[in-house]
């Protein structure tokens, strides 16, 4: 296959990476940065940079921007692109952009369009920090818009070629459902985790949970700004209940009382434990 990705930082460049080192495909690509451009081809992200005349050849097109840039990049793209070529997206919600894919389909009906998320990342962002590996044993969520069986077999295997050890398929809202709990709020609260005064002071007496709870404290705020906002009904739907279940802890350790706090962690820890052992869907 041909393919390009537009949009060459953490996920772009290692989704790049990625093929070349375990497929056969040519990669193109392309990033609004020339500076960037020119490290792709450097560290053997791409092949070769994607022009117009590359475009008109590419089996799959690859967007990895933020959301709200997604239309206008892919605008720029869809009217040379062939028939029978799919259009991607790998950007962190769908809603928008499944609305954006419906939109643009009636224009381009002779492409496929189709929603991913590589669930995997780095706290690190950036060419810089991509990682040809970034993707092995990882899931991709995929967010069928307009495809066939077909081309949705094509993408699944191209994924799992590059080391995703499945392909999930759910709908947008679904996605942003979950991605909510299981990313963005995951995000927040270790961000806010990290503002305790006694963060300065943790060096020595801090260990595992410690590195776990504060790893993605670290993050570009640009762009969660812009996932957390475009997806904030269903965050501070998540970000409310947590609150109300921490309330319930500070409530016992306030009153003093001991087996409200022993039924709280324990029933935490139970949870757990049924949820690792798949009881739990």
């Amino acid at each position: 296959m041909n393919i390009g990705i537009v949009g060459l930082g953490l996920i772009g460049a290692s989704f790049g990476k990625s093929l070349k080192k375990l497929t056969d495909n040519k990669v193109y690509g392309f990033d609004i940065n020339p500076d960037v451009l020119l490290k792709a081809e450097l560290v053997g992200a791409i092949d070769e940079p994607l022009n117009e005349t590359k475009v008109a050849d590419l089996d799959l097109l690859v967007i990895s921007v933020y959301p709200r840039a997604f239309k206008e990049v892919a605008k720029n793209y869809l009217s040379k692109m062939k028939d029978g070529a799919i259009l991607m997206d790998f950007c962190g919600i769908k809603r928008g952009i499944e609305e954006d894919m419906k939109e643009l389909s009636l224009t381009y009906p002779h492409v496929s369009f189709i929603g991913a998320h590589p669930m995997a990342g780095r706290e690190f962002s950036g060419i810089d920090r991509s990682i040809s590996t970034l993707f092995e044993k990882a899931t991709c969520v995929v967010v069928p818009v307009k495809a066939d069986i077909f081309t949705l077999e094509r993408v699944r295997d191209l994924f799992l070629s590059v080391g995703f050890s499945e392909a999930v398929f759910s709908t947008a809202y679904r996605h942003d459902e979950i991605i909510a709990f299981t990313s963005q709020l995951c995000h927040i609260v270790s961000n806010a985790f990290i503002k305790s005064p006694m963060a300065s002071s943790h060096f020595g007496f801090s260990a595992g949970s410690y590195r776990d709870l504060t790893r993605v404290a670290r993050l570009n705020p640009t762009m969660w700004t812009e996932l957390m906002m475009d997806n904030r009904d269903l965050l501070k739907n998540e970000l409310d209940g947590l609150i109300a279940r921490l309330l319930e802890y500070s409530k016992a350790l306030g009153s003093g009382d001991e087996q409200k706090l022993y039924d709280l962690l324990k029933e935490g820890s139970d949870l757990k434990i049924s949820i690792d052992k798949g009881k739990i869907r």
